[in-house]
């Protein structure tokens, strides 16, 4: 019995390893995708238990022929599982080895110290240690103030997270959340605002209309209330008004970017967008009702039906593919991409092609493609995924801190060599 139970767990946490080279089949394995992608390193402690039970049964001897292969079997099973379940560790060491070349050559100079720059996984022949704990209760205080009204119903609400250390000339992070444009709230990864806040960043997570009661352009209009709102109570909440990073995840990355990119705003100064779909007419065209999402669906109910007609114009002004510009104050501002390759509810194509046009265009950006991750891979800041994210993130937060230049150099096309 004992050795059906080891080979039993060994397959199972191989199919879970498995999700780390390999899409996720449906919406409850992208789940566990996320568990063996973010959480792996951890897991992997299983897969020696059992393997070690294994090979003890191996060196006791005893049984027939089919036991002892059937102990064999289970004992490469979990050598097998454990491989994969550290492989996103090691491949976010290797990316980590000239991240910040890659990060200098196509956003500019951060012009921090290496020591406050380099996280746990960047440290080379480190990368296996855990970073310290979480920030402590009282640490910072967060706050709920309402920036608009939308309609007789409701109230558009943010929650402001004051840093009680603030970094001079720091800028505050508007975080946009996900949610497929009909669902979520500002509460989304609330941990990621309070380690931001913590480092002395402020943050104002913030609410908008959903879809689909309020198609777009809705959202566009409630992020830039937000803003006028942060501006005009600047003074009050310690931050300044001409420093502002959009950051959004998912349908958030959608709207923070295409903000970004039409707001003509020199205080927007640098745009984060984390697994997002970034042309709403390609979109459209391999959207599908039996898809993950039923991507047919949320389009309708955000945009109103196919990119057709007079719609072709409103899928065009929620397209930050189609809204790039240029780089410079009040065009289109340095933007940084995350994107995970295994991503089976928005296709890694969709980052890909905006880091095209973004290139195309000489603006300064960079894209963190993740060989691993799947969607929502930022679910544990401290994981292979999260501790890229949190220096990539903090590297775009350096240079948005810098006055803005009018003729930015172009952003090198290819890394210096180590």
């Amino acid at each position: 019995m004992l050795r059906v139970l080891l080979l039993i767990s060994a397959l199972s946490l191989l199919a879970l390893g498995l999700l780390t080279v390999v899409r996720a089949p449906s919406y409850n394995t992208w789940k566990l995708a996320i568990l063996a992608g973010e959480f792996g390193h951890w897991i992997v402690g299983l897969a020696l238990i059992v393997g070690g039970l294994a090979l003890a049964q191996l060196a006791v001897g005893g049984g027939g022929v089919m036991a002892r292969a059937v102990t064999g079997a289970t004992l490469l099973l979990a050598v097998g599982a454990g491989v994969l379940l550290l492989r996103p560790r090691w491949e976010a060491w290797r990316i980590a080895q000239d991240l910040p070349e890659r990060l200098a050559a196509r956003l500019g100079e951060a012009g921090l110290g290496a020591a406050e720059l380099r996280g746990p996984v960047l440290e080379r022949g480190r990368w296996w240690r855990w970073p310290a704990g979480g920030v402590p209760d009282g640490a910072l205080t967060v706050k709920t103030h309402t920036f608009a009204h939308a309609g007789t119903a409701a109230e558009l609400a943010l929650d402001f997270y004051r840093p009680t250390r603030p970094r001079e000339g720091a800028a505050c992070i508007v975080v946009v959340h996900g949610g497929g444009w009909d669902g979520g709230d500002r509460a989304q990864l609330a941990e990621w605002n309070r380690i931001w806040a913590e480092r002395g960043f402020a943050v104002a997570a913030i609410s908008y209309r959903l879809a689909p009661a309020h198609p777009w352009p809705a959202q566009r209009e409630d992020v830039l209330s937000a803003l006028a709102w942060l501006k005009a109570h600047a003074g009050e909440l310690g931050i300044a008004r001409d420093n502002f990073v959009l950051l959004g995840r998912s349908a958030g990355g959608q709207i923070a970017t295409a903000t970004a990119y039409t707001a003509n705003d020199p205080a927007i100064r640098a745009v984060a967008s984390f697994y997002s779909p970034y042309d709403m007419a390609f979109v459209w065209s391999i959207a599908r009702p039996d898809d993950v999402l039923n991507s047919v669906k949320l389009l309708t109910q955000y945009l109103g039906g196919p990119p057709e007609g007079a719609r072709e114009a409103l899928y065009a002004s929620a397209s930050p593919e189609r809204l790039v510009r240029g780089p410079g104050p009040g065009l289109t501002p340095p933007t940084l991409l995350v994107h995970g390759v295994l991503d089976e509810l928005v296709w890694h194509k969709h980052s890909e092609r905006l880091d095209a046009r973004l290139a195309e265009a000489g603006v300064p950006h960079h894209f963190l493609s993740l060989p691993w991750a799947t969607h929502a891979c930022d679910f544990n800041p401290h994981g292979p995924s999260g501790q890229l994210i949190d220096y990539a993130v903090r590297w775009l937060l350096a240079v948005a801190a810098r006055p803005p230049v009018a003729n930015p150099p172009a952003p090198s096309a290819t890394p210096p060599s180590k």
